[in-house]
């Protein structure tokens, strides 16, 4: 009897768990049999190591061969176990030393003749090898720059099967033909799943920062241009209302430029989504700035959290997970697809329970809601251009539900622009770059000031630890108190009055929150007018 194993990787969400995969030879009739609870598309990785290995010029063993997947409690699924499963039979076979790959864990497809094609989820299955403590990582040619993020892992990246036997087996390895010059390598369309999220309208991770959407291009809105500095700088989620064309959509666009760069932990979990949902660019293995996704008002609500059959994939929730997740023409969503946002935004993540399996994707987003005030768009206080009854106004407001608006620390109306605010010359407001220095010396305080806790950003802090341990100036909560017995906020309301509160401090730089700040947090959650400058400058 011969026999070998090595190691693969199975993902569940964007967490791996490492498998180890086992051949057996036994005399008999040449039969190949695969156990160990694979999906269709690993079944089907029999015939395609059987020909990747022959047309690699080694002889596939004419005997009764058992290849087992363990834990065989853990359902597996894709084609990312083929490299190890040939490595396995050809370490059975004595082709190579079964000592060799015994510690190895291996990733990658296989094509038939030979060749290794890159999968889906390199970085979270090399992050799992790694916790489990295993050094030694094999993975496709053209993903390797995505497996060396992982510190203190050895990666061997071959681009055949052909490489990887003559390297184990300490043979000249054989050089492999180049594409012709000009015309795309064709193993790097595993990287990119074509119409994986095509709803969920995300934005190229690697140009988050793009110079061609800059603040000052939008005309007026001051108290909609400071609630956007302020949802960057303590990672509020806010809600803008007007009127179509009022710039509601440009003012989101540009908030994910304002936004710090990631830190090294931050960008390994958002490039760990994007690769399991196979968004990771080619030529962009960390992602290292705030992702943007803008799905479409038609998305249904696997689309938003995650879901789909089988094992769930990510959605929406997750692929803006640090960065920005924007739903323009809010009313328009599914109510029910809206209120399954609720948990999300409080827990930081979301829990997916399917029947082949419990996943739990992150989901630390910051949400930002446009609509319009009525169908037709044109209902305001100011003016009667509206043709909307006023039943049909209140049942399109009302499909934002109370809870979900409750959740939201910033509401601005965004007002209409009048004919002398669009064309003046030379009345451009401040650019993405200074507002962007602003935000990151406002995150920098609080991250002085949150030292030794878990928190990062005002938004993430208790109410409770608010109220025991950073306190407002005396007398400064007051107006928000009487609110509070008015029934203008709730409980949850009035913390996160304090937690803006606490932003705005931090932005014009003052140690606690005073009357101004408050009072500028409280017109900023009410939309009701309380005498303060809008301007974050005019505070300072």
């Amino acid at each position: 009897m011969a026999f070998a194993r090595t190691c693969s990787v199975a993902l569940v969400g964007v967490e791996g768990v490492v498998v180890e995969v086992q051949a057996d030879l036994e005399p008999g009739v040449a039969a190949f049999t695969l156990v160990g609870l694979p999906d269709k598309s690993l079944t089907e990785s029999k015939d395609r190591v059987r020909a990747a290995v022959v047309n690699s010029g080694a002889a596939w063993p004419q005997k009764k061969l058992t290849v087992g997947l363990s834990p065989a409690s853990v359902p597996k699924s894709g084609s990312g176990f083929d490299l190890a499963v040939a490595a396995a039979v050809l370490g059975a076979a004595e082709r190579i030393d079964p000592r060799v790959v015994a510690d190895i864990v291996m990733i990658g497809e296989l094509g038939l003749d030979g060749r290794v094609r890159p999968v889906r989820g390199v970085l979270p299955a090399v992050l799992a090898a790694a916790d489990a403590g295993y050094e030694q990582v094999v993975v496709p040619e053209c993903a390797a720059a995505e497996a060396s993020l992982v510190p203190g892992v050895s990666v061997l990246g071959v681009r055949s099967l052909r490489q990887l036997i003559a390297i184990l087996a300490d043979e000249p390895v054989p050089d492999e033909e180049q594409d012709e010059q000009g015309r795309p390598d064709p193993l790097l369309a595993g990287l990119r799943v074509p119409g994986t999220g095509a709803a969920t309208g995300i934005h190229s991770a690697g140009t988050a920062h793009d110079h061609g959407h800059d603040l000052a291009d939008v005309v007026g809105q001051t108290s909609a241009r400071t609630a956007v500095e302020v949802a960057a700088a303590g990672g509020h989620h806010l809600f803008l209302e007007g009127p179509p064309g009022a710039g509601k959509t440009m003012l989101a666009e540009r908030l994910p430029a304002i936004l710090p760069r990631l830190g090294r932990q931050e960008s390994l979990e958002v490039t760990a989504v994007h690769s399991v949902a196979g968004l990771l660019p080619p030529g962009k293995p960390l992602i290292d700035v705030a992702p943007y996704c803008a799905p479409h008002h038609s998305a249904t609500m696997q689309a938003l959290v995650g879901g789909g059959q089988g094992i769930a994939r990510p959605g929406a929730v997750s692929l803006s997970h640090r960065g920005v997740l924007f739903l323009d023409e809010t009313p328009e969503f599914n109510s029910q697809a809206l209120d399954a946002l609720r948990q999300p935004l409080e827990a930081g993540h979301v829990v997916i329970a399917r029947s082949a399996g419990v996943v739990r994707f992150p989901a630390k987003f910051l949400m930002v809601l446009a609509a319009n005030p009525c169908p037709c768009g044109r209902f305001s206080q100011r003016d009667d251009l509206c043709e909307c009854p006023p039943s049909v106004i209140r049942r399109y407001q009302a499909r934002l539900s109370g809870p979900l608006l409750d959740r939201v620390d910033l509401r601005v109306e965004v007002d209409r622009i009048t004919r002398t605010e669009l064309t003046a010359v030379g009345a451009r407001g401040e650019s993405t770059a200074a507002v962007a220095d602003r935000v990151r010396a406002a995150r920098e305080r609080a991250v002085e000031r949150l030292a030794g806790t878990p928190w990062c950003t005002n938004s993430e802090v208790p109410g409770r630890e608010l109220r025991s341990r950073w306190y407002a100036v005396p007398g400064a909560m007051d107006e928000a108190e009487r609110n509070l017995e008015r029934g203008v906020l709730t409980a949850r309301g009035l913390d996160r009055v304090l937690r803006v509160a606490w932003t705005v401090a931090d932005l014009v730089g003052h140690d606690r929150p005073d009357a101004t700040d408050v009072a500028l947090a409280l017109q900023l959650r009410t939309g009701v007018p309380r005498g303060v400058p809008m301007a974050i400058g005019a505070l300072t």
